[in-house]
């Protein structure tokens, strides 16, 4: 879990670059959402491997933030400096959640009303940047009412290498506005909220003639009730979202550019869940049933001329129980789900486990078996990265899981270390198969490979004295297909480290960030080198409620390839933001 502290520890304008410190977090390419295009923004953990949608579920105050369409996230959504807290599941060590939670589900937690808080930042940059964002709460009987905003605009950077630049090659860059509301009552036994989260953004893609841009907005409600020991728990929300995009050739002097498609997606997703909860003094037991329906349209016009449409919709809803005892030092777990998936196949994943330990010292293990269906933009979207093309594929299938993971944990008053060792099964894996390729067009479809397997080692240590806390994390991940080539996109090793000071108004924070190397495609033709980087974070009051910010990304500048189209694709250079962030009381 990382409370809203650690997340301000990190430095990054959205939430996803704040996340890589934790190893196995990972987009599909090593690219920030600061200028990545949306669809590569899906995120997984553990090694897994992403195809663009994600491989994670992410929920927003309990309500899915996954593209209906696609599968992907948005991170511009959601306001960094505005969350209580994040809890990352590693893992799909539980049957609560279904699709898409794979991997892991990441919960994202909004700070709670409080008494006319207030907040005002503004932050400037290098690259033109800026970010200016407005936020209001206030509890008053009953209710709690909030509100935040904030706009993003910056140049961007280029993308390609410069020794390979050309006359086409432009800065990638995006400007955002984003923003939600919300309306809380709190009553002793019933709580309600309704909330509404908005955003538009526009993006510029490398190139002179390709760029992005969506809108979406989502309503959702949770209403909870609570009885002595028992409490019934119904959410429901809707998403709409309009998505274009555009599509070029290049040569590969990259001096002549050709527009080849542009294309439309407007989609929509609902769904709703609902659950009951019975908590005995040894045991409880969570059950319930959810609901999920999403649709859209792919729309391609082909230039000189031509017309491509793919679409349609999904229907999923399943049932899960979750069970937990007490026995003695050892908690033990199990749970169940049986889902009816978009493809009108049944899929029955269930779950067990146990945590045992006295003192300092605990153990556990989990066995699991998950699923992911296809999302829409894998069935019926084509997209193309610079002169590498990606098909749809109608005729995909679910992919399917089997998963066992064993560790312990050692905690002190001030110290923590976790060790955990896992081993995936995959079958009907989806990923971007190679059909063909040339130094002018590599053409690939997305399909089931027939298996996969992904084992590794994940650990976490942490220690504090006095003003100072010391964070390390690393990942082992051997993923690789069951002919032998290393699952794109995952790099065998990963670790962090940081270090942080905190004292009354003065928070610093340094840390590093490494990835070895890994593979852009399933022939593992295309290497993409190990990279380190470092980060700075650095916030000091002023006054009261008044502090100044710094932040830092790739200090020192390190240039490193993301991704090949075939020209090598690279990411973000240093990168500095400094301002000033009001948070506090006004009356």
């Amino acid at each position: 879990m990382l409370d809203k502290q650690a997340v301000r520890e990190q430095p990054g304008v959205n939430l996803d670059d704040r996340l890589r410190a934790v190893p196995g977090f990972s987009l599909f390419r090593r690219s920030s959402s600061l200028v990545a295009h949306p669809t590569t923004q899906g995120v997984s953990l553990r090694g897994l491997g992403s195809s663009g949608a994600s491989r994670s579920l992410v929920l927003w105050d309990g309500i899915p933030i996954n593209d209906p369409f696609g599968g992907w996230v948005y991170w511009t959504r959601v306001p960094p400096d505005e969350l209580e807290r994040v809890e990352i599941s590693r893992g799909a060590s539980t049957s609560i959640f279904g699709d898409r939670a794979m991997s892991g589900a990441i919960a994202l937690f909004s700070r709670p009303a409080e008494p006319y808080r207030l907040t005002a930042f503004y932050e400037g940059g290098n690259r033109d940047t800026h970010e200016l964002g407005a936020g209001f709460s206030h509890l008053f009987s009953k209710f709690g009412v909030s509100a935040q905003s904030r706009a993003f605009t910056t140049d961007g950077y280029f993308i390609v290498p410069e020794q390979a630049r050309g006359s086409v090659d432009r800065p990638a860059n995006v400007r955002f506005v984003s923003g939600d509301t919300r309306l809380d009552y709190l009553g002793a036994r019933d709580r309600l909220f309704l909330k509404l989260d908005v955003l538009t953004e526009e993006r510029e893609n490398g190139t002179a003639l390709t760029r992005n841009s969506t809108g979406l907005g989502t309503v959702a409600g949770h209403y909870t009730h609570n009885w002595r020991s028992d409490d019934v728990s119904l959410l429901a929300y809707h998403t709409r979202e309009q998505f274009h995009s555009s599509f070029s050739a290049v040569t590969n002097n990259r001096t002549v550019e050709r527009l080849t498609f542009v294309q439309s997606v407007p989609s929509q997703g609902t769904g709703a869940a609902g659950m009951w909860r019975h908590a005995a003094s040894r045991w409880d037991l969570l059950a319930g049933a959810d609901v999920r329906h999403a649709e859209g349209t792919s729309t391609d016009r082909l230039v000189p001329a031509g017309l491509r449409v793919g679409g349609g919709s999904q229907l999923q809803h399943g049932y899960f129980a979750q069970f937990h005892a007490n026995a003695g030092p050892a908690k033990l777990f199990a749970g169940a789900r049986q889902q009816v998936t978009g493809e009108d196949q049944t899929f029955f994943s269930p779950s067990a486990g146990f945590t045992a330990g006295r003192g300092t010292l605990r153990a556990r293990g989990t066995v699991y078996r998950s699923f992911r269906s296809p999302t829409l933009n894998e069935l019926f979207r084509e997209f193309r990265v610079g002169n590498a093309v990606t098909q749809a594929n109608p005729r995909l299938q679910p992919e399917t899981l089997f998963g066992a993971e064993a560790g312990f944990d050692l905690v002190g008053e001030r110290a923590r270390l976790g060790l955990t060792l896992y081993r995936n099964e995959l079958e009907d894996l989806i990923t971007n198969v190679t059909l063909s390729t040339s130094p002018a067009l590599i053409v690939r479809q997305r399909r089931n490979a027939a298996s996969a397997l992904t084992r590794g080692v994940d650990l976490d240590a942490q220690a504090g004295w006095r003003d100072f806390r010391a964070q390390a994390g690393y990942l082992f991940a051997d993923s690789r297909f069951s002919g032998g080539p290393r699952i794109p996109q995952v790099p065998r090793h990963h670790g962090s480290l940081q270090l942080s000071y905190v004292r009354e108004g003065t928070l610093a924070s340094a840390g590093i960030r490494s990835y070895s190397a890994q593979f852009e495609d399933d022939r593992n033709t295309f290497l993409l080198p190990g990279f380190a980087s470092v980060q700075l974070a650095v916030r000091q009051r002023l006054v009261r409620n008044l502090a100044a910010v710094l932040a830092v990304e790739n200090l020192l500048d390190r240039e490193y390839v993301v991704g090949f189209s075939p020209t090598p694709l690279i990411g973000s250079p240093r990168l500095w933001r400094l301002g000033l962030r009001w948070d506090g009381a006004v009356r």
